[in-house]
């Protein structure tokens, strides 16, 4: 089993910043994630001039869903500077989409900090107009 703080140095790791064109950088941010089977998935972003890029929890996420796995244990990602970094908005909302089980995905926010990802999406929209795939649409007038 992975723990927190291993999971940490995954992450750490594999930062390294870097110009990989004329309009792009990558590895300013890394990110590493365990499954629920305890497989671990590693990324880093990949940031351009014209806003194309993706974060490294996005990149982590990719490789994941590539090996058929959606159900996120645990993620963190990593700042250059060697500081923890939440995963920002876009990363939440993916989070969740790939798999509502990852509402309770453990989100590394410190050394000693962990929160669910519940918590960083509180009354999020998808529980509040959650569809029923089963029904049939009426349209009969």
């Amino acid at each position: 089993m992975t723990t927190d703080a291993e999971l940490i140095e995954i992450a750490r790791s594999i930062v390294n910043p870097k110009v990989i064109s004329p309009s792009a950088t990558a590895g300013s941010v890394g990110s590493a994630l365990v499954t629920g089977s305890g497989a671990i998935y590693k990324g880093v972003c990949v940031d351009t001039h014209c806003s194309l890029g993706f974060c490294a929890e996005h990149n982590a996420i990719g490789s994941m869903v590539t090996e058929g796995e959606t159900h996120i244990k645990t993620i963190v990602a990593l700042h250059k500077r060697g500081n923890i970094i939440s995963p920002c908005g876009r990363c939440r909302e993916f989070i969740y989409q790939i798999d509502v089980k990852n509402a309770e995905t453990r989100v590394i926010l410190g050394e000693d900090r962990v929160v669910s990802l519940r918590e960083l999406l509180p009354e999020h929209w998808i529980d509040t107009a959650r569809v029923d795939t089963d029904s049939k649409i009426d349209t009969a007038e």
